[in-house]
């Protein structure tokens, strides 16, 4: 404990909030974040009196909306929603299914937005919710499109099984990968719940690099991906336009 700088210390204290965890003590924060007591009290009190956390009137410590705000400059997250929703929103009309926005971050996905449709599903994302790449139809899409050296590191990695239908062989792995780039999308089928089919297509930035991905989620028993492909494809070619990216202009793995 005593060998963490100061930043680290002060960044554990962050760290102890979680979808699990979204209320803390101080006794909590303090086991969570491996500090002393009178550590992180002293941390607390700091990120408290600058707007990073918040104490309620039992004395339980939420995440500040100081913390949204200096989210909100982040371009990919609140200022890529902002470009993605209204298409987001046209693709919920069009299919009335539960619609997904996300990026990577190193070898997960990070879902930074989900419209819930009328279909009940197994797997429920929130905002801020992470899943392996290999296991969604956006992170397949995010991996496939992703540079060389981290696809072959990723296939390297233990392949997580949620499902039987799970991608856990990397052989199997390299060559969906291959699929995804040659067709434009991803098609993910019960890989992590037995009853949910995803299907995504990537987003790109204005030089034509891959910045996230866009899918629907719909029950697999009833699943009308041929419907499906074009919806989504329409939907991430305008978010990839709303980012200044020009159809025709080369396009970037």
């Amino acid at each position: 404990m005593s060998d963490r700088s100061a930043p680290e210390r002060l960044l554990s204290v962050l760290a102890a909030f979680d979808h699990a965890h979204p209320a803390l003590s101080l006794t909590d924060i303090s086991r969570r974040a491996g500090l002393t007591l009178s550590t992180a009290h002293r941390l607390v009190a700091a990120l408290t009196s600058w707007g990073a956390l918040e104490r309620d009137a039992d004395g339980v410590y939420h995440v500040g909306l100081r913390l949204w705000e200096v989210a909100a400059l982040a371009p990919r997250g609140l200022a890529l929603r902002q470009v993605a929703l209204p298409y987001l929103e046209d693709l919920y009309e069009a299919t009335h299914e539960n619609v997904q926005l996300a990026v990577r971050d190193g070898t997960e996905v990070v879902y930074i937005e989900w419209i819930a449709g009328r279909s009940s599903v197994g797997v429920h994302i929130r905002v801020g919710a992470r899943w392996p790449l290999h296991a969604t139809g956006v992170g397949l899409v995010l991996l496939a499109h992703g540079d060389h050296a981290l696809q072959e590191a990723y296939r390297e990695r233990p392949l997580e099984a949620f499902t039987p239908h799970t991608i856990t062989d990397p052989v199997r792995l390299r060559r969906t990968l291959a699929e995804v780039r040659r067709t434009g999308t991803a098609v993910s089928s019960r890989q992590v719940t037995e009853d949910a089919l995803s299907v995504a297509a990537p987003v790109r930035g204005a030089d034509g690099t891959v910045v996230a991905a866009v899918s629907v989620v719909v029950p697999e028993a009833d699943a009308r991906t041929p419907a499906l492909i074009p919806a989504v494809r329409l939907a991430a070619r305008g978010i990839s336009r709303g980012l200044g990216w020009q159809p025709g202009a080369r396009v970037l793995q």
